[in-house]
C-alpha cells in the first residue's frame, strides 16, 4: 500500500503494518517518518531493534538471520535495514522477495532508501514490500507545501507566524527542510511561544544573513581561531541573542557525545553521520572533531554552557559573550583559560 508522509500519523494509529519501505531524498522527512514507525513499534511492544546496512559486501544471508532468531529479552522486533544506495542489487532482491514470501512473526521490517529511480517502482522486489505493507516516497516541498509543513512546525513550538514570515522564512531556508528546523528552534530559543510578525521574521532572518551561528560552528569544528574570533564579534555586533549562539553549541557538543558513544558501541560510522543527519559537506569536519575532541572535552564544554546559561539569565556574575568565546576556543581544542566553577 502506497501512502503520502502525511497520512503516516492515521495509519500508525489504526495498526502497523508487517513492512515499512521509505525512499527519498530529504533527509529531515525521512529520518522523522522512520523516527515515528519506530516509536509506534516500541509503543506496541517491539522493543528489541537490529540495524543492518546493506553497503558494499554485505551479505544479504544476514536479513533471513536476523529474522528467524530470537532475542532471550524480548519477543517482538523490529529489523532496520538501510539501502545506501537506493537499490538492493540483485541478490538483496531475492533476499527481499524471500522475506516477504514467509514473514517472520511479530516482526516489523523497516527499509529506508535514498531517493529511486521511477523504474524501480515496477521492479518484483519493491512490489513485494508494497504488497506486505506500506511504501512511503519522500519529496522536497515546495510552493504552499513548504509554507504548510512551516506552519505546523512552528506550531510544534507554540509559534504562530504570519503568512507573509512563512514566506521570508520559505525564500531563506530554499527547500532545506534542515535548515528550516534549525530556523525554526533559533526563533523558539529567541522569542518563545509567541505570535510572530513578518517583521520580526524578517529581522532575525536579516541578524543571521551575514554572521549565521551555524557558520560560527562550522568555524568551530574546523579550529580556525581567526575565523571564530571574526564570526563571533559579528554575531554579538549584529545583536544575535546569547541564547541562540549557547543553543548551537550545546546542540553540537550533545550530538558528538551521542555520536562518539554509538560509534563506541561498534555502530558503523557512516550509519551514525546517516542517524545524526550528518551530510557530505560537514562529514569531514565532524570526522575531525570526533578524532580530536574526548569524552572529558566534551563534558567540560557542557559545565561552562551552564556557566553560560546562568550568566545569561543573570544568575551569576560575568560577560556571557566571553564565556561563548571559551567555550569556542575549547570545542577548536585551541588553549583556553576558563573557569568553570
Amino acid at each position: 500500500m502506497r501512502i503520502k508522509p502525511e497520512q503516516l500519523s492515521v495509519a500508525l494509529k489504526k495498526s502497523l503494518a508487517p513492512v515499512y519501505f521509505i525512499s527519498g531524498d530529504e533527509p529531515l522527512q525521512l529520518g522523522e517518518i522512520a523516527d515515528a514507525i519506530r516509536k509506534a513499534a516500541k509503543k506496541a511492544g517491539f522493543e528489541n531493534r537490529e540495524i543492518l546496512s546493506a553497503e558494499t559486501g554485505f551479505e544479504w544471508n544476514q536479513l533471513a538471520f536476523t529474522a528467524d532468531s530470537y532475542s532471550l529479552f524480548a519477543d517482538k522486533k523490529i529489523i532496520d535495514l538501510r539501502l545506501p544506495s537506493g537499490t538492493p542489487g540483485i541478490e538483496g532482491s531475492k533476499a527481499l522477495i524471500a522475506y516477504c514470501e514467509r514473514l517472520p512473526e511479530d516482526t516489523i521490517l523497516l527499509v529506508t532508501a535514498g531517493k529511486i529511480a521511477g523504474s524501480a517502482l515496477k521492479t518484483k522486489w519493491l512490489e513485494a514490500l508494497d504488497k506486505k505493507g506500506v511504501v512511503i516516497q519522500v519529496w522536497p516541498l515546495e510552493g504552499n507545501d513548504l509554507i504548510r509543513w512551516l506552519q505546523q512546525r512552528a506550531e510544534q513550538r507554540e509559534l504562530r507566524i504570519e503568512t507573509e514570515g512563512l514566506r521570508i522564512l520559505a525564500s531563506r531556508i530554499e527547500g532545506n527542510l534542515l535548515a528550516a528546523a534549525q530556523e525554526i528552534e533559533k526563533l523558539y530559543v529567541l522569542y518563545g511561544t509567541a505570535n510572530l510578525s513578518s517583521r520580526q521574521i524578517s529581522e532575525a532572518v536579516a541578524d543571521s544573513s551575514r554572521y549565521d551561528v551555524f557558520k560560527l560552528m562550522d568555524s568551530v569544528l574546523a579550529g580556525s581561531v581567526g575565523r571564530i574570533l571574526k564570526v563571533l564579534s559579528g554575531l554579538r555586533s549584529e545583536g544575535v541573542a546569547t541564547p541562540i549562539v549557547l543553543w548551537a553549541l550545546t546542540r553540537e557538543a550533545r550530538v558528538l557525545i551521542k555520536m562518539k558513544l554509538a560509534i563506541s558501541q561498534g555502530q558503523n560510522r557512516e550509519v551514525v553521520f546517516k542517524n545524526n543527519q550528518i551530510w557530505d559537506k560537514r562529514k569531514q569536519l565532524i570526522s575531525n572533531a570526533l578524532s580530536q575532541l574526548s569524552d572529558n572535552d566534551l563534558n567540560n564544554i557542557l559545565v561552562l554552557s551552564a556557566k553560560a546559561d546562568r550568566q545569561i539569565k543573570g544568575q551569576e556574575s560575568g560577560d556571557a559573550w566571553e564565556t561563548l568565546l571559551a567555550l569556542c576556543l575549547l570545542f577548536a581544542s585551541a588553549p583556553v583559560m576558563a573557569c568553570t566553577g
